[in-house]
């Protein structure tokens, strides 16, 4: 979500990854766009439909929505770096970009309630204290908030119902916090300059990849037994898997786009991942005409896969179009407009 990046800037691997993430958030909206009304059908969680749903559990859920986390810390510095190379003032400036971005999250609530957007520009302040701060300084409070987060979600599962301490391990464990960790690893990465030379940091990467595999692939085994049993920490182990393997989808994804043959033929992803500010409100529109077309009252796991896709797909098709044209979706010129004022709305190639 950086519109004012021209498209020389342009760093192809970020658009691709966010657009591939935007894929993972529609496998998750989906179904919360038709609302689940009590006496109501219910959704079929039978045979094909409950594997569907146990996958988008271990390989999906929350999953997507922190590797757009860390993308927003991506952009975070690379906005701000950039305001402060131009000698405007960059906290200031990013500021009011979240404000903006919180005015329109707020919108967009009364269209689709599960919108991340009002959450994502709250949190983000946090991050401002975190710009000017040293790589290694940022790494030791990556480092701790990851540490205590983990622990808060252990004492969800491990000491429930202990009062004050459960109040305690419930507001370090939550997805609020995983937000924030994914903003503050964007920052660290893009700050320590890995983004724009991935191929000068593959040992460091591989590293990444080899320490979290072991987790991703225990964390995931925990989870597809306890959605066979209805276990009812199913939602904190899930919670648990999400740092390191969005970490590890991170590493692996950096790394295959390093081939340019892959980044290229991939590159209408990264059309959408480009104008993923207007795409992905523009899911929650789209998503809903084609459940009013199908005449869904409930939408099942199988209906998820099919109706991501159609919108994935027209997606793409409309954002290589659009590229065609211009070189800026339409919500991030609003969004542009709103951070800037009129001097920064060309749009028109």
């Amino acid at each position: 979500m950086n519109s004012s990046v021209t498209q020389k800037e342009r760093i192809v691997s970020l658009d691709i990854i966010r657009g591939l993430a935007l894929f993972g958030i529609l496998f998750i909206n989906v179904a919360a766009y038709q609302l689940i009304i009590e006496g109501g059908p219910m959704p079929d969680y039978s045979g094909i439909n409950g594997q569907i749903d146990r996958l988008v559990d271990m390989f999906i859920q929350k999953k997507f929505f922190s590797i757009f986390s860390f993308l927003f810390g991506v952009g975070f510095y690379i906005f701000a770096s950039r305001a402060e190379a131009r000698g405007d003032k960059p906290k200031w400036r990013f500021a009011r970009r979240l404000l903006a971005l919180l005015l329109i999250g707020i919108i967009h609530i009364f269209i689709f309630w599960g919108s991340i957007l009002a959450i994502y520009a709250v949190i983000g302040f946090f991050l401002l204290p975190f710009y000017n701060a040293k790589v290694p300084t940022i790494g030791k409070w990556l480092f701790a908030f990851i540490t205590i987060h983990v622990l808060g979600i252990l004492g969800q599962i491990f000491m429930p119902n202990n009062g004050a301490l459960s109040t305690a391990f419930s507001l370090v464990g939550n997805d609020a916090v995983t937000i924030f960790i994914m903003f503050l690893t964007g920052l660290l990465v893009a700050k320590a300059g890995w983004i724009n030379h991935v191929s000068d940091y593959s040992k460091q990467i591989k590293w990444v990849q080899f320490i979290t595999f072991p987790f991703f692939i225990g964390i995931s085994i925990c989870i597809w037994f306890a959605s066979q049993g209805d276990n009812e920490n199913l939602s904190l182990l899930i919670g648990l898997g999400v740092i390191p393997t969005t970490y590890f989808y991170l590493a692996c994804l950096f790394t295959i786009l390093e081939n340019k043959k892959i980044a290229k033929f991939l590159q209408p992803i990264g059309r959408v991942g480009q104008m993923a500010f207007t795409n992905y409100l523009a899911q929650s529109f789209i998503g809903l005409a084609i459940i009013s077309l199908m005449g869904l009252e409930v939408v099942s796991p199988s209906d998820t896969v099919l109706i991501a896709s159609l919108v994935f797909v027209i997606q793409i098709i409309f954002s290589v179009i659009w590229f065609k044209f211009f070189k800026m979706g339409p919500f991030e010129k609003v969004w542009r407009f709103m951070t800037y004022g009129r001097k920064g709305t060309t749009n028109k190639k």
